[in-house]
């Protein structure tokens, strides 16, 4: 496989915890030359190699960036979803860890391209080892002159704020996460108004996720094309992904667009424990779709996953093997969202609870054939009439099994 270094290139290449390390491998380049440009060229760039946002919506970026630029208004927030709930996906928390002033440069670069006069990052509490580490940045980004009044003389002002979350999965949906900023309780509202409109304070919001916001120092030096040369079809670049379940090295790689998920899960990943099959390798954390071994020669692009069934989402990767059945990983999944809805729409409130029921008639022999059929309406109208994107997507897994798996959905005892 081709060893790629985009995103990825700081790690380890300098002193996290000193700014001076930072500068000394060029650090604030990006940013230095991002404010000789028009803010319109950086998002221009950003939409020419086609960077969707990494947080799993796949929105185009430089597009959101120049919709956000072009609302009115004069005391913009940006916010970075640090969040990273979905299960599985724990690659954020990477970029945190090993490349902090980078992802700070990055808020700024932002920042001006967008018009935003203040930041907030928004971590999930779990990564709470690692607010030091992000505070003591802000603060030597301060001491100079990279945060604050005038950046580089440049007549813009930006600052970033910590925050942290209290471990609710539905923060890390937009509307939910600004109400958490609010000091209200964690739930999502209705759009309109859209948050690039009236986001967090009911201020001009453009909210983008921590490896969407890591590219963009990194693209701006990239004079030699080196990430648009990389990936397949309309899928350019690199992705990070998180590898997880019954595979021999977990963790997190970089990978050039259209690698195959065999390479990824076999040659990234080591392979499966103890040499077992296959069962199922669910994409994008919790609310992803599964496929079968049939997947594995699949490249991983936007397009390829999506004709086969599924999404890189999140980008997490779980590998399920054959000693687990199919019917256990749901209830397992179905046990997940089931404590993780937040309970203000009725299709997610009593939607995940009802098929929570039948999947454990299913594991008793239990299930009748209507039973069955209920599951997959009340999967389809939570699909269709969730307030948020919990609701929508919770059912993903089932309904993508139900495909994948149609044995397993007989009347009877459990498959």
């Amino acid at each position: 496989m081709r060893d790629i270094k985009f995103l990825t290139k700081n790690f380890g290449k300098y002193d996290t915890s000193s700014i001076d390390s930072y500068l000394s491998i060029g650090g604030f380049d990006a940013l230095k030359k991002a404010v000789t440009m028009e803010p319109t060229a950086i998002s221009d760039l950003i939409a020419s190699v086609k960077v969707k946002g990494r947080g799993g919506a796949e929105y185009d970026m430089g597009r959101k960036w120049s919709q956000a630029r072009d609302v009115k208004g004069d005391n913009k927030l940006l916010i970075c979803n640090a969040d990273e709930g979905e299960t599985t996906t724990f690659k954020d928390r990477e970029l945190i860890k090993n490349d902090p002033f980078n992802l700070l440069e990055a808020m700024i670069i932002g920042a001006y391209v967008v018009g935003a006069v203040e930041g907030f990052i928004y971590m999930r509490g779990e990564y709470a080892c690692y607010r030091p580490l992000l505070l003591d940045a802000m603060r030597q980004c301060r001491e100079k002159g990279f945060l604050g009044k005038n950046i580089l003389g440049k007549g813009f002002d930006f600052d970033i704020k910590l925050y942290s979350g209290a471990g609710a999965y539905v923060c890390g949906e937009g509307t939910a996460l600004i109400r958490s900023i609010e000091g209200k309780a964690g739930r999502p509202r209705m759009k309109p108004p859209f948050i690039k409109v009236s986001g967090a304070f009911a201020r001009p919001t453009c909210l983008n996720n921590v490896e969407s916001f890591s590219i963009v120092p990194h693209l701006l030096l990239d004079e030699k094309g080196e990430y648009a040369s990389c990936g397949s079809g309309n899928s350019i670049g690199t992705k990070m992904v998180s590898v997880a379940g019954n595979v021999n090295r977990p963790g997190v790689f970089e990978i050039p667009f259209g690698t195959t998920v065999r390479e990824i899960i076999y040659d990234l990943a080591g392979g499966v424990q103890h040499n077992h099959g296959i069962r199922l390798i669910q994409f994008g954390g919790a609310s992803g779709k599964i496929a079968d071994a049939s997947i594995l020669d699949t490249p991983y692009t936007y397009e390829a996953l999506r004709g086969a069934g599924v999404m890189v989402g999140s980008g997490g990767i779980l590998v399920i093997d054959e000693r687990t059945s199919v019917l256990d990983f749901l209830r397992m999944n179905q046990d997940f969202f089931s404590e993780e809805s937040c309970g203000q729409c009725t299709p997610c409130r009593e939607g995940n609870l009802h098929i929570k029921i039948i999947l454990d008639k299913m594991a008793e022999g239990k299930a009748t054939e209507e039973d069955l059929r209920v599951m997959e309406k009340i999967a389809r109208v939570m699909s269709m009439s969730s307030l948020c994107g919990l609701g929508e997507t919770a059912q993903n897994t089932l309904m993508s099994a139900m495909r994948v798996f149609p044995e397993v959905f007989q009347a009877g005892g459990a498959r």
